[in-house]
């Protein structure tokens, strides 16, 4: 983001979504259908993490996706669009197509070898599919961003900002996403990883997080004033759904819950997170590396503890802490601080490391 008018909260808040990601991720391995999504799986299931996986699996991934149309309002303050196109590929495209050849291989091979299946390279997005969706939002929405940026006194950034100081701007975002699910009518909704789900309510989120900072300040004290609702809102409506059958629930009442958590985030983060640090300086560098390699330090520590004879619960915090140390210390010392590696992971070539 610019050094102008920072908004640290929004900084945190992206650090704090790829924290929840990997923390999702080993998550998963301790569900009985794990594998079922090409995860190393432990034989004995912890069902007691589903109910906390299941509450944030209808926002997390979104939440990312409006982070990111944020983080590109900042990112054109300085730039034409050729320069934002380049500085996103330097910044998406290129890691997006190094994991695909390099990284995602490397954690399918371990898979492979875990569940004694023939080793093959296998190429693809995996986990990095987020990226490609990102990179394609920018291309697409390009003009219109920058139709956007260059008319902030104009008509339609002026009713922009004159609704968003309204609560019942937050109807009309609602109902977009309303409108998604049932154009694009997803089994099951949560399922956002290469479908076309995935991607237009991305794309419709993206758009939004742009809108939410071009809005202003009239957008943000809005969410300041009602932030309790949106917490009683979506805890009530994680409630329901906690007393129905296999958590079954109808998509529009997953689309408001969903969006009643993520307001309620940014709301919260607006009020305590927009301070920088030393802490933030580094996670916020760090998160986007970490989250390129955190599948090949879980699936490595997967396949070094779940054979162990040992607690299920002592299994899941080593296998916790055994992809966190991983990933930290690859980045520290590897990532980091070799020159011609940073590049592939998104970081700018610095001297001095």
């Amino acid at each position: 983001m610019s050094a102008i008018n920072r908004r640290y909260d929004i900084d945190w808040l992206r650090v704090m979504a790829i924290g929840l990601l990997l923390l999702y991720h080993v998550a998963i391995g301790f569900q009985p259908w794990g594998m079922m999504i090409g995860f190393i799986t432990n034989d004995k299931p912890l069902g007691s993490l589903w109910p906390i996986m299941a509450m944030l699996n209808v926002w997390r991934i979104p939440l990312l996706f409006f982070v990111s149309g944020m983080g590109v309002y900042f990112a054109m303050q300085h730039r034409s669009w050729k320069q934002l196109l380049l500085e996103r590929s330097r910044r998406i495209l290129i890691p997006f197509v190094f994991g695909l050849f390099a990284i995602v291989p490397l954690h399918m091979l371990l898979l492979q070898h875990y569940y004694h299946w023939e080793l093959s390279y296998q190429p693809g997005p995996g986990h990095l599919w987020f990226l490609g969706n990102i990179f394609i939002y920018v291309v697409v929405l390009c003009p219109v961003l920058y139709y956007l940026k260059r008319h902030e006194q104009g008509k339609i950034v002026g009713w922009i900002k004159k609704l968003s100081g309204h609560p019942g701007w937050l109807l009309v975002v609602i109902a977009v996403f309303v409108a998604e699910v049932l154009l694009v009518d997803p089994m099951p909704y949560e399922l956002y990883a290469m479908t076309w789900h995935g991607f237009f309510l991305g794309l419709v989120a993206f758009l939004f997080g742009f809108c939410f900072v071009l809005a202003g300040t009239a957008y943000w004290n809005m969410l300041l004033k009602w932030r309790w609702l949106f917490v009683v809102a979506a805890a009530s409506l994680y409630t329901w759904r906690l007393l129905q059958p296999n958590m079954t629930v109808s998509n529009i009442l997953l689309v408001i819950e969903s969006n009643c958590w993520i307001f309620s985030v940014f709301a919260f983060g607006h009020k305590y997170l927009n301070h920088s640090g030393k802490a933030l300086r580094y996670l916020s560098e760090a998160a986007y590396p970490v989250y390129i390699i955190h599948m090949v330090f879980l699936y490595l520590s997967s396949l070094l503890i779940f054979p162990l004879n040992i607690d299920v619960h002592l299994k899941f915090l080593l296998v916790l802490a055994g992809t966190v140390a991983g990933c930290f210390l690859c980045y520290e010392f590897v990532i980091r601080r070799v020159g011609v590696i940073r590049p592939l992971f998104g970081l700018k070539n610095r001297k001095g490391l």
